[in-house]
């Protein structure tokens, strides 16, 4: 077997173990917040943001299991951000040799009923998450599939363009769009935020109901968290080799 078909087939044996994400933080002080980023500055990892009501916990419970995120009946009501850790198994076995890596879920955007005062603390905190988190985390922007970039996405997303992260943009409950027509104008709009966000690298249509697209997410992922850790590994051996 050739490297390339032996790394493929390694990528192909690494999943996400459902039900390890352990809770590690609820961060609503930005300076706890970053004292902790400044304190873990190489972390690996995977951060969800999207718009209050987009399905953003529902997505995340899907994928690593029930009850990671807790699904809050008020959109707009989780003012924190919170970490989990989580494991990847090999083949069926918890990968012991790799390292632990970090679920963000994030407050949810864009909703009018929050008061100025926690807008504004919402603002300082995520302003020191996208500063100081590493650049080994990938970003994962929810939207809904039935209103593709409204203001508060594009808005989020000029935001975003300052920063470095590698993005997927993720439309969720594709299972809503009954008629062809509106699949295609989904489609259709790829190109168009392809152009206007860079930052970008996929885009998926998915749904937490139907399940649909999750597979092809959680494999994205799995390729973005080797490819980190590979390159982690590396800087260490070449650290370690530095007299």
């Amino acid at each position: 077997k050739n490297r390339t078909s032996v790394l493929k087939e390694y990528i192909m044996g690494l999943e996400i173990i459902k039900g390890s994400a352990q809770f590690e933080y609820g961060w609503s002080n930005p300076e706890d917040l970053s004292n902790w980023l400044f304190d873990n500055p190489e972390l690996i990892g995977v951060s969800f943001v999207g718009r209050s009501n987009v399905g953003k916990s529902s997505i995340i419970n899907s994928m690593f299991g029930r009850q990671t995120a807790r699904v809050s009946k008020t959109p707009g009501r989780t003012r924190e951000i919170n970490v989990f850790s989580f494991q990847l198994s090999l083949n069926g076995k918890p990968a012991e040799h790799l390292p632990r890596l970090y679920l963000f879920d994030l407050p949810g955007y864009g909703h009018a009923q929050v008061s100025k005062e926690m807008s504004k603390n919402w603002e300082t905190l995520l302003g020191i998450f996208f500063e100081q988190t590493s650049s080994n985390v990938v970003m994962v922007n929810l939207q809904d599939a039935r209103h593709p970039d409204q203001a508060a996405d594009k808005g989020f997303h000029q935001f975003l363009k300052k920063y470095n992260f590698s993005t997927f943009l993720v439309f969720n409950k594709i299972d809503k769009l009954k008629k062809q027509k509106e699949r295609a104008a989904l489609d259709k709009l790829k190109p168009q935020l392809f152009k206007a966000y860079k930052w970008v690298k996929q885009i998926h249509f998915a749904s937490a109901e139907s399940k649909a697209g999750l597979p092809a997410i959680h494999d994205a992922l799995i390729s973005f968290f080797d490819h980190r850790i590979k390159l982690a590994e590396r800087k260490e051996i070449n650290e370690s080799n530095t007299p």
